[in-house]
This record gives C-alpha cells, sequence and structure tokens, in this order.
C-alpha cells in the first residue's frame, strides 16, 4: 500500500542558462565545423532594430530541416563564422538528428542593437512599431522562414533560465510558424517566486552576486565582455552580508552606482507596477504552439517559474499539441548535462539527466517539428525522490489526492488529525545572530541547499522542531505545501520560514564505503546519514504582505494573526522508518535578507531599525494533507 500525500501546511552561479559541462558530442572525430556551416545576420525588427543572430545550418542538404531557435542575454559566443562552439543546444543527440540551430542576442545585449530592459514588460494588442519580447521573437522567425534555405517552415523555441523567459514570451502571440515551444526553468516573477525575491523576501546573495556582474551597463555592441566577477574578499557570504548592514550600504560601500537595475530594485520593495509589469504569467494565454516546460525539483533559482508556466497554459486553454510538465531530481539546468543521479548528499540512483534528453525532450521536438514517432508523453513526467522512481500522471497534481490534516503540537510533536492544545511556542530572533540557510561556508546561494541536512539549525534555539512518530509505511507529498501559521510577534514585522524535512534513521546506511588504507582502520565518511535531516522544500515569507504583496501592514505588538502562503510543488516519499519532520524560523541568512523586525521599507532601512523579538508559534496551526490509499 502506497499513501499518497500532498501537504497543505498551515499553523503550525550564477543564474544564467546551465553552466554544468553538457556532454561531449557523440562523434568528436566529426566536429561540428564538419557538419554544419554556421553564417551569422542582423535580422530587422519592425521598428528597425537589428539583431545578431548565428545559424548552423547542417551540410547534408538532401532534405529539410526544421529550425531551433534560443534566444539570449548570456551571448551567441563565439563571434565570426569561421568560430564554432564545443556543441550546440540542446545537445549531441539534436546535432545529430539534424535541425538548424538559430542562436540570437537579445536586444540591447551582447552584439545586437537597442537599449537591454531586464524581464522586458508586454505590450498587449500592439500597434505599428510597438515592440517586445514576444514581436522580436515573431519579427525573428517570419525573418527566418523566409531567408534561410531548405528550412520545412516549422520552428521550435527553447531556452533555460533568462533564455526560458525568452522561450515564454516567444509563445505569447506566436507565428504561426511555431509548433513547439519548450520553457526550462523560465524566470516569470522576480517579486513573488522566481530568482530574486521568494513571497517579497530578497534572496540577497542570489540578487547581489548576479546584478554586480551581469548589470554592468553595455553601452554599445561587445563580443567580449570586460567585466569581472565581484570580488568579495572573503569566501564566507553569511560574514560579508552581515558586515555590510542594511541594504542600502550595498550600492554605498560596494556597487558604486555602477548597477542601474540593482538601485532600481531598491526602489520597489512592494509589488508594484515595476514588479507587476515583469510578470510574464499574466499574459500566458491562448498560446497556440505545444508547450513542454521543465524544471528542476531542486532548483535553487526558477522553481517557481517552471511550475507556475505549466499551471498558466493548463488554466487557460491547453493548445491542440498538449501541454506537458517535466520534474526530475535537478538543480538549475541540471537536465541539460550530467547524469542527475545526485545532489549534495542525496542520491537519486538513477541516471535521470540522460533518460530525460533521450526519451522525453528529442522525441518531443521530433514528434511537432519532424512529424515523427507517435508522442506518448503524460500530462506530467515527474520523478519521485524517496522511491526514486519517475512518474506519470495525467494531470499534476494528481486529481486521486485527497485532504486531510498535520497540526504542530506540544511537546515539538507533529500529529495527524484531531486537535491540539491552543497553547504556543515561542523563540528570540536576533538579527543581529540570524539562522544561516546551509551549514557550510558558501559566498552565494549554494545549489545543494535544497537538499541539505538541517541538523545544524535543529540544534539552534530560535528554530521550532516538530516531527512525527517513525512513518510505518510509504508516505508521498505530492504538489504544492499550503502553508497556514497562527502567530504573534513583539514586534511589527516578522519572517516566516517554513521547511519541510526527511528525517532518516538512525541506522542508515552511508552513502560510501569508507576507504580502507593499508594497515589502518576504515576512515568515516564525511557526512553519517543516520538521523540525516535532508530539506525536502523550505521557503521564507515577509509577515508585512500577509494581506497581499502590494499592500504592506504592520503586526500589532502581542496580538494574534494568521499568516498563509505556499511552498512550491515537490514529490517525495517519506520511506517506512523514516520521519516527517516541520522547522519553523524566522531567519534564513544570507540566503534571504534580514528583516529589521521593524514595520518599515527594508531596502531604505537603517542600522537602528533592526531589534530582537519574541515571536510565538500556536499550536492551532494546521498542516493540511493530500492523501491517495493504494
Amino acid at each position: 500500500m502506497r499513501c499518497l500525500l500532498v501537504l497543505l501546511l498551515a499553523p503550525s552561479l550564477l543564474f544564467a542558462q546551465a553552466d554544468k559541462k553538457p556532454d561531449k558530442p557523440d562523434k568528436p572525430e566529426e566536429p561540428l565545423k564538419a557538419r554544419y556551416t554556421k553564417y551569422e545576420y542582423r535580422i530587422p525588427m519592425r521598428d528597425g532594430t537589428k539583431l545578431f543572430t548565428s545559424v548552423y545550418v547542417p551540410k547534408d542538404d538532401g532534405k529539410p530541416y526544421p529550425m531551433l531557435l534560443t534566444r539570449t542575454p548570456y551571448s551567441v559566443q563565439p563571434y565570426g563564422v569561421d568560430k564554432y562552439p564545443e556543441r550546440l543546444r540542446p545537445g549531441p543527440a539534436f546535432e545529430k538528428a539534424g535541425y538548424i540551430f538559430v542562436q540570437q542576442d537579445v536586444r540591447g545585449r551582447w552584439m545586437s542593437e537597442g537599449e537591454f530592459v531586464n524581464m522586458r514588460p508586454h505590450v498587449p494588442n500592439k500597434t505599428g512599431k510597438q515592440f517586445d519580447e514576444s514581436s522580436d521573437t515573431y519579427d525573428t522567425v517570419e525573418w527566418l522562414v523566409k531567408n534561410i534555405p531548405n528550412n520545412n517552415g516549422k520552428v521550435g523555441i527553447t531556452g533555460i533560465s533568462y533564455p526560458g523567459f525568452y522561450t515564454v514570451t516567444g509563445m505569447i502571440d506566436a507565428h504561426p510558424a511555431v509548433a513547439a515551444v519548450s520553457p526550462q526553468a523560465p524566470v516569470t516573477d522576480w517579486f513573488v517566486g522566481d530568482d530574486f525575491h521568494h513571497n517579497g523576501c530578497l534572496f540577497l546573495p542570489h540578487c547581489f552576486n548576479f546584478m554586480a556582474n551581469f548589470g554592468k551597463p553595455r553601452p554599445e555592441p561587445i563580443k567580449k565582455s570586460s567585466a569581472m566577477p565581484f570580488d568579495h574578499g572573503t569566501p564566507d557570504g553569511y560574514k560579508f552580508f552581515l558586515e555590510m548592514g542594511p541594504l542600502a550600504n550595498a550600492d554605498k560601500l560596494h556597487l558604486k552606482g555602477e548597477i542601474a537595475f540593482w538601485n532600481e530594485v531598491m526602489k520597489h520593495g512592494t509589488y508594484d507596477d515595476f514588479w507587476k509589469s515583469r510578470n510574464i504569467r499574466a499574459h500566458i494565454k491562448g498560446i497556440q504552439p505545444a508547450v513542454m516546460t521543465v524544471g528542476g525539483w531542486f532548483d535553487a533559482e526558477n522553481l517557481f517559474g517552471a511550475l507556475e508556466t505549466f499551471k498558466a497554459v493548463e488554466r487557460t486553454g491547453v493548445p491542440k499539441g498538449g501541454n506537458t510538465l517535466v520534474m526530475g531530481p535537478w538543480v538549475h539546468g541540471g537536465w541539460a548535462g550530467g547524469d542527475g543521479d545526485r545532489l549534495g548528499d542525496a542520491r537519486f540512483n538513477a541516471k535521470t539527466g540522460e533518460f530525460y534528453r533521450e526519451h522525453i525532450e528529442l522525441p518531443f521536438f521530433e514528434h511537432h517539428l519532424k512529424g515523427k514517432g507517435e508522442l506518448k508523453h503524460p500530462k506530467a513526467w515527474v520523478f519521485e525522490t524517496g522511491t526514486n522512481v519517475w512518474r506519470k500522471h495525467d494531470a499534476w497534481p494528481p486529481k486521486e489526492a485527497k485532504a486531510t490534516a498535520f497540526r504542530l503540537s506540544e511537546g515539538g510533536r507533529l500529529v495527524r488529525d484531531g486537535s491540539a492544545a491552543d497553547s504556543g511556542d515561542e523563540f528570540v530572533s536576533d538579527p543581529a545572530k540570524p539562522v544561516p540557510y546551509i551549514g557550510k561556508t558558501a559566498i552565494g546561494m549554494m545549489q545543494e541547499y535544497m537538499t541539505a541536512d538541517q541538523r545544524f539549525a535543529a540544534s539552534r534555539p530560535d528554530v521550532l522542531v516538530y516531527q512525527t512518530p517513525v512513518l510505518d509505511r510509504d508516505t508521498t507529498v505530492a504538489g504544492a505545501i499550503e502553508v497556514e501559521l497562527s502567530v504573534s510577534t513583539t514586534g511589527t514585522d516578522a519572517d516566516w520560514v517554513v521547511k519541510l524535512i526527511d528525517v532518516y534513521p538512525d541506522d542508515a546506511p552511508d552513502n560510501e564505503e569508507p576507504k580502507i588504507e593499508e594497515g589502518r582502520r576504515p576512515r568515516p565518511p564525511e557526512v553519517r546519514m543516520g538521523g540525516y535531516q535532508q530539506l525536502v522544500r523550505g521557503e521564507p515569507f515577509r509577515g508585512k504582505f500577509r494581506n497581499g504583496f502590494d499592500k504592506p501592514e504592520a503586526f500589532k505588538p502581542g496580538e494574534r494573526t494568521t499568516v498563509k502562503f505556499t511552498l512550491p510543488d515537490t514529490l517525495h516519499t517519506f520511506r517506512p522508518g523514516h520521519r516527517i519532520m516541520i522547522q519553523v524560523q524566522s531567519s534564513w541568512f544570507p540566503l534571504a535578507d534580514r528583516n529589521p523586525q521593524t514595520f518599515t521599507d527594508i531596502y531604505t532601512a537603517k542600522e537602528a531599525d533592526f531589534k530582537k523579538q519574541t515571536h510565538t508559534v500556536f499550536h492551532s496551526s494546521k498542516v493540511g494533507v493530500k492523501v491517495v490509499e493504494k
């Protein structure tokens, strides 16, 4: 019997396309230049701006080929028709299958003309020379179909992360030739859930470290960037960002007015029109091309974007070619190269990346762009961690999931059903000593934090811990996790961080056998898995936004109130012998910036605004769970 749960918890580095080294071509003795001819074009847009575009055409012209388009702000290097990259995205299987590969620098980046605008707002009902990223894609496809010889009239669009955003914009008001799109970890909303903010909390090292380089101005087209990575002067991000002090010091001490977008972010501490206009989710409707959205369960950057893009297409009208979700146990872009069989101390016991590239991604484009094969993709290809198997569902989340309830209870218990005493647990939250987000030294946002051991946090007095008895059967969490906390604070603002954790048995085997040195006893592994507390899902919420991200509201000291928010979807099975744990805290530093715990505009807060406060979490807090008995 399997028990399928969807937990509804209640009361109780670079951001870029994947930098992981991808697979080598299948036939290294046949380099790209032996099989493809490279061309470079400057394609005119409707307003006259020209976008630099590299096109790689198969030398075998015995049949027409579809085009695969990727639009990127990260450069289509190398520049020059005699210079070839090591491989073409999405990878060797596509090179072998035969496509016309098209890569374009987006407006205002690298060798393209025009002004670059981060997450350029979409313009509905454009007229005349009005443009946005959707129209730039449309104009590009129109030119390609008419001017690239031997194309079959069909175009696919794909891209990871920021290029995933451009893939989403390309499927909105799409050109008729666009038959299939695959947004992969797409950026969708930089305030609510992607990259730079999660539920209104600034993901500090991610935003700062990325923008300190990417955000430098490019006054004219360039082939080579002179920008250097930011030098923190220390490998310790906790130390660096704590010593930096209030956020206003970031520009004053380090960025020196050079990063225009950082200063724009600092002017918009609520979900105002600046951020709302950059929410591409609002424009995902009436999609015509087939869609396959890809994401990683452990994507520290754009997990939200993948899930929300799929849901938006599903909600607003599924295209004739279908709407498919693919979620594997991957970090940001981890599906594009490598095995995908582990992350940090977590093991998945399967080469998930290879399976995806061979059995999911290539067949999708081969079918829709070439008419090959009978596509048998389910609505959702989802990898279930814990049991470590691929699952196929005809809906996501699964239709058969039924709701039940857990509650945070006295004595650190997480109890299923029933009621809990109307008491609570309190802790002191000190902005001068915030809870670290990971038990290691890191200057940025470590990818592995999403599966990392939480024992270091459980021992802190400012972290509340609740857990179930030992489980006697498989318990599967599937879908979003809805949090409803009943809380109070002695301050006027507070962040609330909730973490869902898989507690391993005390006798859990270590990942690898220790090496035996001649004449010596075996050395124990660096990390012992007995009692390991694996993070399954965690998310912060800025309390002042409990009534709306555009309506910040102070807490009344000592007054009990409700805070509701959602943790992104997951699919994880807690095995027999394991426990389910919930941790609740009010800081997660420096992953999330510090809340002064005084109601104010945090981006302009002063040192005096940061105050120690006492928070209480009441046991009336609920943990909603969807269960399927099998």
